[in-house]
């Protein structure tokens, strides 16, 4: 098996050479996945910041082991489990270790969901990065994870949470997942619906502070509260998304079991449902602020991506759930896009909450209604 090293961040890894990413290679590495993992080491870096404390971290996937040696050279962090079940990525975690020189990385052997219900209270942070879906081990998380503490999970298994799928969604998320111009974001939001009532379960609450959608995952960060009066109105922001497929007008509904209109009012289409889902923000605007401050002093490779996604995902921070698809309107409308630029320019003219989104380019979040588009759009 030949092997080869790799430089990311502040570390150089080896790894063995494979023709493609999958589950079946000897041991998992993932380029396309290095703007996640920048991210994460900014944000455990902004959390670290919040606590005040050097971290203890727990990588439940560590397949070749540089997320949790990134954790340790480029985070202020005390202890870090990296754990994977393949001897072959122990033996290549633990190369690693040694390579790079650090001395407060310890190497597991576990299945992920009993390493973390055996160290009960033990971490600040629980990343969960698993090869599909997370939905496995969001239980074990639960009761894993202190007050306090942050959990950072990512989900590859887009084609059900964006639903492509659906069966798939319901059996793993016990979510209808709906195909819209907005899917990704609904992904994200069933994501988090569903961590939110599992946690729910231990009266733990949690609050979204970041989240994005990029090449073929979702990446989300939430810290946790405990305390039964906090948890129950957290549950408030679980709902459902209402969207007409005809006229693209959309509604919001919270509840476990409210009342769900069939008709669109708008043009008296079929609405189509999904969820339940987390109606509440998917992120955090100063949370994010202190992102893009830390992005200065970080050394990644993917800076300019970085600050890229930062800056669109604090745009849009404070809009409204779903956003509208300036293409999708004007197909509609029968009639060529105008400018995306011109159109916001026009909707905070007139007074609306308006942005772009980082889950499309020719996406707009703004509480203007659908008539509003429409007649914005027919304008220009």
């Amino acid at each position: 098996m030949q092997n080869k090293i790799i430089n990311e961040g502040l570390v150089s890894i080896k790894i063995p050479e494979f023709e493609k990413v999958s589950s079946k290679a000897p041991v998992f590495y993932n380029p396309v996945m290095e703007l996640n993992r920048d991210l994460s080491v900014i944000a455990l870096n902004q959390y670290q910041k919040m606590v005040g404390n050097p971290l203890n971290i727990c990588d439940a996937f560590g397949g070749s082991g540089i997320r949790g040696i990134r954790y340790s050279k480029e985070i202020d962090s005390n202890k870090i489990i990296t754990n994977d079940v393949n001897p072959l990525a122990i033996d290549f975690i633990r190369s690693n270790i040694d390579l790079n020189k650090v001395d407060n990385v310890s190497v597991c052997r576990e299945d992920a969901n009993l390493l973390l219900r055996k160290c009960k209270g033990k971490f600040d942070v629980v990343d969960i990065d698993p090869f599909g879906t997370p939905s496995y081990y969001i239980e074990s998380a639960a009761i894993s994870l202190k007050s306090g503490g942050l959990l950072c999970v990512s989900a590859t298994d887009t084609s059900s949470l964006c639903g492509t799928y659906k069966n798939p969604c319901i059996r793993k998320y016990s979510s209808k997942p709906l195909k819209t111009e907005y899917c990704h974001e609904n992904g994200i939001r069933i994501l988090i619906g569903f961590i939110a009532r599992v946690f729910a379960k231990y009266k733990k609450s949690i609050q979204v502070q970041f989240s994005h959608s990029s090449e073929h995952y979702m990446r989300i960060y939430l810290t946790i509260q405990k305390g039964a009066a906090i948890t129950d109105q957290s549950l408030m922001d679980i709902g459902f998304i209402l969207h007409c497929k005809n006229c693209l007008n959309r509604d919001l509904v919270t509840g476990f079991a409210p009342f769900l209109p069939s008709i669109c009012p708008v043009c008296d289409g079929d609405y189509n449902i999904a969820g339940p889902l987390w109606c509440g923000k998917i992120f955090d605007s100063d949370f994010i602020n202190g992102m893009i401050n830390i992005t200065d002093d970080v050394i990644i490779n993917k800076k300019k991506e970085v600050y890229k996604l930062l800056n669109l995902c604090r745009e849009e921070a404070d809009g409204p759930p779903t956003f509208f698809d300036l293409h999708r309107i004007s197909k509609k409308l029968k009639m060529s896009a105008p400018p995306l630029d011109k159109v916001l320019t026009q909707l905070l003219k007139e007074g609306y909450f308006a942005s772009r989104t980082h889950f499309k380019p020719t996406g707009i979040r703004t509480n203007a209604s659908i008539e509003t588009m429409d007649k914005i759009i027919l304008s220009l």
